[in-house]
């Protein structure tokens, strides 16, 4: 005998709460961080590594989102679960600015292949905003780039707007540009401005 399908719209039980967002803090509080390279995107490591602790002291911040062990730059921290949520939700599209040291010289061919959005391993990237820049003003990295002097590097300005992981990296090699440096300068409106590495700033948070 046919079952009759079940609706899937099925009433909340009587007396069941219908979840809401959770309260901002009484003193909500918004950080900018210059990430530097090496450093874990987390408070705590069991393996003695460095992490946000040794810059950071205020209570009850948490990042949002995250930025590899080896990319340097922009890393907001908050302790407003909204506000973290509106930062990293891809829903919200948030654009993320990066400036990326490649291997070789880029042709017109690959830079329109990273706007249109390589393909990855987990399917096709969005659109991207691509740009060659001349090599930014930015504090040497520790430990330095590792280069082959016989290839040329070049630096691009890379917009996105979905987070996948390592995808920055993952866009320019599919294309036959391994990514050496990678540092973010912008999130959304939010920008790293003149922060040295292990630096950080308070800024307004409007949630």
């Amino acid at each position: 005998m046919n079952q009759r399908p079940r609706p899937s719209n099925r009433p909340r039980p009587p007396g069941k709460p219908r979840r809401r967002p959770a309260a901002r803090p009484a003193n909500p509080k918004l950080i900018a961080l210059n990430k530097p390279f090496d450093v874990l995107t987390q408070f705590t490591d069991g393996d003695d590594r460095a992490t946000l602790a040794d810059f950071i002291k205020t209570p009850g911040v948490y990042p949002a989102g995250r930025l590899d062990r080896d990319s340097e730059g922009l890393l907001l921290l908050t302790n407003d679960g909204r506000l973290q949520a509106r930062i990293t939700d891809p829903k919200h599209k948030l654009p993320k600015t990066y400036w990326v040291q490649v291997e070789g010289e880029p042709s017109e061919e690959q830079l329109a292949q990273l706007r249109a959005g390589p393909e990855l391993n987990d399917g096709p990237t969005r659109p991207a905003e691509v740009e060659q820049i001349d090599e930014p003003a930015l504090w040497p990295r520790n430990p330095p780039v590792r280069f082959r002097k016989s290839v040329p590097t070049s630096w691009l300005a890379i917009t996105i707007r979905e987070g996948r992981n390592r995808q920055v990296r993952r866009m320019t090699a599919a294309v036959g540009l391994p990514t050496l440096r990678l540092v973010r300068v912008r999130i959304g409106d939010w920008t790293l401005g003149d922060l040295q590495p292990g630096q950080w700033r308070e800024l307004p948070s409007t949630g």
